[in-house]
């Protein structure tokens, strides 16, 4: 009984660490404090360790050199592979979806649309990166294709961390939330080709703005240490 309630806190403890990732909840470079997740997520500090070094074995977080795990840095080369990588994965799951998304979804999806705005227009971007999340999941499930969405989740793991940055791409936010009624739009239509087009065109325009800004960081980051 005691290695099953173990092994259950183990995987609590790697599930809230990873849908932090997804989330956007932890800043690119972040040293991770076991401690301090431990008291965050009410999990004792053995499963908050394990996990971690699970995440490290999965490249979702980096060993430093002095032993300590962090988020990974920023890195404008790696996020525009992965988000080739999503345009194609996700672009495909909303394919699947639009044929068989459920209406309850579709009302889903236009809630959660109108709540983006309003968390735009009040410049709340932890609630717009929380309900982004949901609305493309919801899509995503829609799918019928359990192994597509786990192919997806670990990309979101990795990008994630990457959505905090984004906010700071000038004239994104007037973008941000574009995409999502074109999606909607196709998936009530049962539009296959068009829900894949309105993803690629999200996951697009916001690599537009994330990369030049990823470039312009690296750049600054550089400079710093040439000078130091």
């Amino acid at each position: 009984m005691t290695k099953i309630e173990y092994r259950t806190l183990n995987d609590l403890a790697y599930d809230r660490i990873r849908d932090g990732l997804m989330a956007g909840s932890f800043d690119p470079g972040q040293v991770l404090v076991i401690r301090t997740l431990a008291e965050t997520y009410g999990i004792s500090t053995t499963p908050v360790r394990e996990a971690l070094q699970r995440l490290v074995a999965e490249r979702l977080l980096v060993l430093l050199p002095n032993r300590s795990i962090a988020v990974p840095a920023l890195e404008a080369a790696k996020y525009a592979e992965l988000a080739r990588i999503r345009c194609e994965l996700e672009g495909l799951a909303a394919e699947l979806a639009a044929p068989r998304v459920r209406k309850g979804v579709l009302r889903k999806l236009a809630r959660l649309a109108d709540d983006m705005d309003e968390s735009l227009a009040s410049r709340d971007h932890d609630a717009y990166r929380r309900e982004n999340r949901a609305f493309h999941f919801a899509v995503y499930s829609e799918a019928a294709s359990p192994r597509l969405l786990e192919l997806i989740s670990d990309l979101w793991s990795q990008t994630g961390p990457y959505m905090k940055e984004l906010f700071g791409a000038p004239a994104y936010e007037a973008k941000a939330n574009e995409a999502h009624r074109t999606i909607l739009a196709a998936l009530e239509a049962g539009d296959g080709a068009a829900a894949r087009a309105g993803v690629v065109a999200d996951l697009t325009v916001a690599g537009s703005f994330l990369v030049p800004h990823l470039e312009a960081v690296e750049a600054a980051r550089r400079r710093e240490r040439a000078t130091a």
